[in-house]
């Protein structure tokens, strides 16, 4: 199919989200001026899900992009609960004392987090009361273990994660005498999802990131030219290290077994997921809970199948690695993006991309066609494209529309080819996937002003 310039922005905005950080007595105090989300599917359902919210009763803005796999039930139950997680165990003890207490006698509960979400960002209802009830025993636990310090973000982060993951494991072992809830749970546990989060508080940025969604730092130089910094390493194996930390958690017997075809145990791509129980349960756990589970999970070929080589599980953990970056006045915004973005553009471009469209200032780089045979008929084409190009910038409110509309649609010239963009967003549903992945992105733009106060 042939789309019109408007199809095409009608199919790149239906997921479009912004939000503004109010500003206090017309002045802006937080280090984040405000952030845009975007999303685009290719699986469908999208696998992928986003989030956002500001922290109530501490300072700091929660930021992150959950890529699913084997189904969207992980990734959907991640991004209702991990902000949650995050939040109570940033909480100083007074504050879960009242929660609990309020909680206890039955009195309307503090706020923790104002969610910023788009009308599309399902939530489910039906398993909100169990998901309560395992955050509440966390914060009962957190009540107990009081040491009387304050907590460390780092700390937080990956508590948070690995508690998450352990309750979505207990979850499913558990069950649920409603058999909806229970089916809930178990498709919860043996899918899987990654995990990039960001939480910013002033300066501070402490980026959590658990499998092969990434985080990115725009820069710009004192030239006004723009840079690349990574926040995140991707945990696949690509990444030496993640290798290496594979295998030293399992005999020597099992060195060649782990990593097959870039895969763990030669099935998974990333080495880090919440879910995923399969890679995780020894085998008696999986057969006893698939066999007393519903039919629909005993008919199910995957929850069935026992990876190869499966002597020594977990294989797989939900831990994050964390890094920490003090913001500083050149640091313009943050880009966090699940694979479907990094599988198509390098992180040079994108900082490029997004800084230029942030600025409206684009700095003209000589036409670079490679080792191409250009006409001058072609040469005219993209120059008079790069013209128009500059006036159409503004036709995107959003910067990760902006972005998205590259992704998908950049030429051999890094330009965007509306003809290219037209057919890869007709592809029907089932050919969608074999061109692309399902492509979440937010940018989160910093107040330099107030990070140079700091």
């Amino acid at each position: 199919f042939y789309l019109t310039p408007s199809q095409v922005n009608s199919i790149l905005k239906a997921n479009e989200y912004s939000f503004k950080v109010p500003e206090f007595d017309g002045k802006n105090v937080s280090s984040v001026l405000g952030f845009d989300s975007n999303q685009l599917p290719a699986n469908a359902p999208i696998e992928d899900r986003r989030s956002a919210a500001t922290c109530l009763q501490t300072r700091g803005m929660l930021l992150g992009v959950f890529d699913g796999h084997a189904g969207c039930a992980c990734a959907q139950a991640v991004s209702e609960r991990l902000f949650y997680y995050i939040a109570v165990s940033l909480l100083p003890h007074e504050t879960l004392l009242e929660i609990e207490n309020a909680v206890e006698s039955g009195r309307a509960l503090l706020p923790i987090l104002q969610w910023h979400k788009h009308p599309n960002d399902y939530f489910s209802k039906e398993a909100s009361k169990l998901y309560f009830n395992s955050l509440r025993t966390y914060w009962q636990e957190l009540i107990d273990l009081n040491s009387g310090e304050t907590t460390d973000v780092r700390e937080a982060l990956i508590n948070a994660f690995k508690r998450l993951d352990n309750d979505i494991s207990l979850e499913a072992q558990v069950g649920d005498p409603n058999s909806f809830l229970n089916y809930l749970v178990l498709r919860v546990a043996f899918s899987g999802a990654t995990a990039c989060v960001a939480h910013v508080d002033g300066v501070d940025l402490h980026i959590a990131n658990t499998g092969d969604s990434r985080a990115m730092l725009g820069v710009q130089e004192e030239d006004g030219s723009w840079s690349a910094v990574n926040l995140s390493y991707d945990h696949n194996a690509q990444n030496e290290h993640e290798v290496e930390r594979v295998k030293m958690e399992h005999p020597k017997s099992e060195e060649k077994s782990l990593v097959k075809q870039d895969r763990l145990l030669g099935l998974l791509m990333p080495f880090r997921a919440f879910g995923d129980v399969k890679f995780k349960w020894s085998i008696e756990l999986q057969k006893r809970v698939v066999e007393s589970g519903p039919d629909q999970l005993n008919d199910n070929e995957y929850t069935k199948f026992i990876p190869p080589n499966y002597h020594t599980p977990p294989y797989l953990t939900a831990e994050p690695e964390v890094i920490h970056h003090k913001l500083r006045p050149q640091d313009k915004f943050l880009v966090l993006a699940t694979d479907g973005l990094w599988e198509t553009m390098h992180r040079q471009d994108v900082a490029r991309i997004v800084g230029e469209y942030l600025t409206g200032v684009h700095h003209q780089q000589p036409i670079a066609v490679g080792g191409y045979k250009v006409t001058l008929g072609q040469m005219h084409g993209l120059l008079t494209e790069r013209r128009a190009r500059i006036s159409s910038v503004f036709e995107d409110q959003n910067a990760a529309t902006h972005l998205i509309r590259h992704a998908v649609g950049n030429n051999e010239f890094g330009t965007v080819d509306h003809e290219r963009l037209s057919k890869m967003l007709s592809l029907p549903e089932e050919l969608a996937r074999m061109y692309r992945d399902d492509i979440t992105i937010i940018v989160v733009q910093f107040n330099s002003h107030v990070i140079g106060a700091y």
